[in-house]
């Protein structure tokens, strides 16, 4: 099974290495770490793990949460192989057929962002949405910068794409609060897809 994990941890030597540790005595095998930033003596990673074996989300962070000084803020399952580009993928996908950039672009992110769904809205309507988003999606103020927030125990990420008058919505139900860096990294891809779509 693979499961993403975020922990924060003190900023220090061996920091790492000591939760890596810890990882491995548990039977995970590490196949992947990002650092998604570093404040005020502290260090937030996404661990990307293979846990043989059945182990839910809360077996995870009950077992990591005993190690001193470390707070779990997130375990979910995760379909991001480590090692693969698919931002890439999408990108040349979008490049290949660029006047279904967006329905590409919202089939994509929930891999991208482990997230469950993602949906386009535009004039409050859902014009694309990936395959377990629903039908119908309200928003009732719409941002004017890349956002994220909790709702209907939901975490969300609200991209607006301004030249489009449209708005990117990825969800997702288990784990933290989409973190600033994924925000900034699908804000990206958006912009890169909708600048491709618009030449279309």
């Amino acid at each position: 099974m693979l499961l993403r994990l975020r922990v924060s941890l003190p900023d220090r030597p061996g920091g790492l290495g000591q939760v890596a540790k810890s990882l491995g005595a548990l039977g995970a095998d590490i196949l992947q770490v990002t650092v998604l930033e570093r404040e005020a003596g502290r260090a937030v990673d996404d661990f990307t793990v293979s846990w043989p074996g059945p182990v839910t989300a809360s077996d995870a962070r009950e077992r990591l949460s005993a190690m001193p000084g470390v707070r779990v803020e997130g375990v979910w399952v995760t379909r991001e192989v480590p090692g693969s580009a698919p931002d890439y993928d999408l990108l040349m996908h979008v490049a290949v057929e660029p006047a279904r950039g967006f329905a590409t672009l919202v089939d994509a992110l929930p891999g991208l962002c482990g997230a469950e769904w993602s949906l386009a809205l535009a004039d409050g309507a859902v014009r694309h949405a990936s395959l377990a988003a629903p039908a119908e999606f309200f928003l009732a103020e719409p941002p004017p910068r890349a956002i994220t927030r909790d709702a209907d125990k939901l975490r969300l990420m609200l991209l607006p794409v301004l030249a489009q008058s449209m708005h990117v919505v990825v969800a997702r139900a288990e784990g933290p609060v989409f973190h600033r860096a994924e925000v900034e990294r699908a804000a990206r891809i958006v912009d890169v897809v909708a600048k491709m779509a618009a030449r279309a």
